[in-house]
């Protein structure tokens, strides 16, 4: 068995962004893993950690070598390396001596294109040691870091400052270097709690040692752990329930290497302001954890992370929660002002405020979203005038206080804006559902209102912007037309509203005017809508052929286009599905093949063959059955009734042939093919399915 070690390799630094710790832990991880592999050294295992001072791998049981491997050299081709007295060329004498031998300790290898002569060798696998040095410097330079820095005579950059690294192979340091900091073996425990160095016998030492001696949590998961369990804790002494948003827990996660939690409260009459107002500040702010009580209310206390444990934690509780008072206040004082203006007050301001530049200002934005929501509500059975007036304040929020200090809340403060108004409340909810979904697997909007408002300015924008030329390309999508797309067509569909897209893409587009190109770009926002429902389907376990038979009709309607999806998805499962399938293909290559045109006229008289009159027989009543289930959507129960054709349409295939030297016959029995997939082409076109 092949001699191996543990490895450990450190990168000390000055404190890491934490939004990207975790992000650029994994890169380091995957790109040491990457060069072992492609190294060819083997390991047992790797394991990552990362503090805001550190990034750090352990691998076990790494192989202390390469293994030895055959080295091949292919020379001439044995008719250019021997002449017709089987003597060697100056080819072969030549390739010999650039190995190093001669021509009879060359080899032969011979395959199905030829026979050459072949020089192999054993070359010893290069020590570990030799090789760390260049791969721990390739997985540092590949990290994901959007912006390098200098410091001091370093010429090369890094995310932060290094000021330590540590190298250990089994008992043995490795020498190189990284940013101007030799490897060693010592590591560094918490600034404050341990600032002295800490040596390390052997890499399975370095998260044992760190926590015991150095007061370090090196592992994320295991720290990120530690800080939910102590927060749920805290929030059981006050009878309350933290509410834990995971991108929050990732980031004080990455901010602390050994966290405390600290209960901190604040006066209660800050509770009159919007619950979501105080959440902004604490969370984006402060980087505090919220309370709720059983009834969903917000709690009058928090909970912030310390990166470390005090001897006087009153005064860490003090500290934090003479920090949050003012921000607190500030809120106040920015809902006591906002609502000295109200939301129609402050739509004239929309016009100083650019949505794009050629085009116009938000206010011409509203103005186009009122139209274009009026429509919408009016085909979903909502109130067009509500809809009309939640377009004309759909972004006043927008040049509040509030919303100026936390964005992420426009919307939600229009919600409040226009309740504190005594506007109505399908108005005022509407004013917020028109945000939604904010992401994948997001709430949808639940009203009337909110969806009509939700999905016109989504369009809009899809429609503005394409018309400009700025469609997106590869990664860039700045105006995130991918996730309005997706977003519009979750809300038709998932809401079940009958749509027509066309209709609305057109409505849209109008709204623009003559001054923008809206009207020609259509069929390209239809394109990529449904390049998005693509993706959204096959997600969801669709199979790619069932999405491309059912487009290949075009549906217009979000809703119908789902029906179809989930029929034909249906319809596969049925043991009469593949002959079925296959039969459409064979009729659709007939017919394109056919030189003559054909309608879908069938003379009785002229069917001939028994097969075939039983196959026009099954189809002229199955056509009663199940016209009146496709003009009612029912697709599923339409495909259903259409398998009973398997039969008729086998025994048709079996016995008739169709392009007969009779041209009369044979176009009836194209007719008879044209008819029956014009039948089934009302749900799909079922000649792309795959078997």
């Amino acid at each position: 068995m092949a001699e191996t070690r543990d490895l450990l390799v450190e990168i000390g630094t000055e404190e890491l962004p934490p939004k990207a710790l975790l992000r650029l832990s994994e890169a380091f991880t995957a790109g040491l893993r990457n060069g072992l592999e492609q190294a060819q050294l083997g390991f047992a295992a790797m394991r990552g950690y990362a503090t805001p001072r550190r990034l750090a791998v352990l691998v076990e049981d790494l192989a202390t070598a390469q293994p030895d491997r055959i080295n091949e050299r292919r020379g001439p081709a044995l008719q250019a390396a021997f002449d017709e007295e089987g003597n060697p060329t100056k080819a072969a004498l030549g390739f010999a001596r650039s190995c190093g031998v001669t021509v009879d300790e060359l080899e032969r290898t011979e395959n199905a294109k030829g026979a050459w002569l072949v020089f192999r060798h054993q070359v010893a696998g290069q020590a570990t040691t030799a090789l760390l040095p260049a791969l721990i410097a390739a997985a540092l330079a590949g990290l994901p870091v959007p912006k390098r820095m200098r410091w001091g005579t370093v010429e090369d950059e890094f995310v932060r400052p290094v000021h330590w690294a540590v190298v250990l192979f089994g008992d043995e340091v490795v020498p190189c270097r990284f940013y101007g900091v030799s490897a060693g073996r010592q590591t560094r425990g918490h600034r404050f709690h341990h600032p002295a160095l800490l040596p390390l016998a052997e890499p399975r030492a370095y998260a044992p040692l760190l926590e015991s001696e150095g007061r370090v949590v090196a592992d994320f998961a295991e720290r990120r752990e530690a800080v939910r369990a102590q927060v749920q804790e805290a929030a059981a002494k006050v009878g309350g329930r933290a509410v834990i948003d995971e991108a929050l827990l990732d980031e004080v996660t990455a901010l602390v290497e050994w966290p405390v939690a600290v209960l901190g409260h604040f006066e209660e009459t800050f509770l009159g302001l919007p619950a979501e107002a105080l959440i902004a500040t604490m969370k984006g702010n402060q980087k505090y954890f919220h309370l709720m009580d059983a009834e969903g209310r917000l709690l009058p206390h928090f909970i912030t992370i310390a990166n470390i444990e005090s001897r006087d934690p009153a005064q860490v509780q003090a500290g934090n929660e003479r920090v949050i008072r003012p921000r607190l206040a500030d809120a106040a004082f920015f809902w006591d002002q906002d609502r000295k203006s109200t939301l129609a007050a402050r739509r004239d301001g929309l016009k100083h405020v650019i949505f794009q530049a050629r085009l116009g200002s938000l206010y011409d934005k509203t103005t186009r979203l009122a139209a274009l929501a009026a429509i919408i509500a009016e085909s979903i059975g909502g109130d067009p005038a509500l809809a009309r007036q939640g377009g004309e304040l759909a972004k006043s929020d927008l040049l509040t206080e509030m919303v100026g200090e936390f964005p992420e809340l426009q919307g939600t403060m229009g919600r409040y804006y226009a309740q504190a108004e005594g506007l109505p409340a399908a108005l005022a909810r509407a004013l917020e559902e028109q945000y939604l979904p904010r992401h994948a697997g997001d709430a949808l909007p639940a009203t009337p209102g909110g969806r009509a408002l939700a999905i016109a300015d989504r369009l809009d924008t899809l429609v503005g912007i394409f018309a400009l030329g700025q469609a997106p390309s590869g990664d860039k999508d700045p105006f995130g037309l991918r996730r309005a797309a997706l977003g519009t067509l979750r809300i038709i569909i998932e809401g079940e509203l009958d749509l027509d897209l066309d209709a609305l893409l057109a409505a849209a587009a109008q709204a623009y005017g003559d001054g923008i190109p809206a009207r020609d770009v259509l069929p390209q926002v239809y394109e990529f809508m449904m390049e998005r429902l693509r993706a959204y389907y096959l997600d969801s376990g669709v199979r790619p052929d069932t999405f491309e038979a059912v487009l290949a009709r075009r549906p217009s309607r979000p809703r119908d286009f789902d029906r179809r999806l989930k029929a034909v998805t249906a319809f596969r499962a049925l043991p009469e599905a593949a002959s079925l399938a296959a039969a459409n293909k064979r009729i659709r290559n007939i017919l394109r093949q056919a030189a003559e045109a054909t309608g879908d006229n069938i003379d009785p008289a002229r069917l001939t063959e028994p097969a075939e009159r039983r196959l026009a027989e099954a189809l002229a009543a199955l056509e009663r059955d199940v016209s009146p289930l496709f003009d009612a959507g029912d697709y599923r129960a339409a495909l259903k009734q259409l398998a009973r054709l398997r039969e008729p349409v086998d025994r048709f295939f079996d016995e008739v042939m169709v392009m007969t030297d009779d041209a009369a016959v044979r176009h009836n029995r194209l007719s008879l093919l044209q008819r029956l997939s014009r039948l089934f082409s009302r749900a799909a076109d079922f000649s792309k399915l795959q078997a």
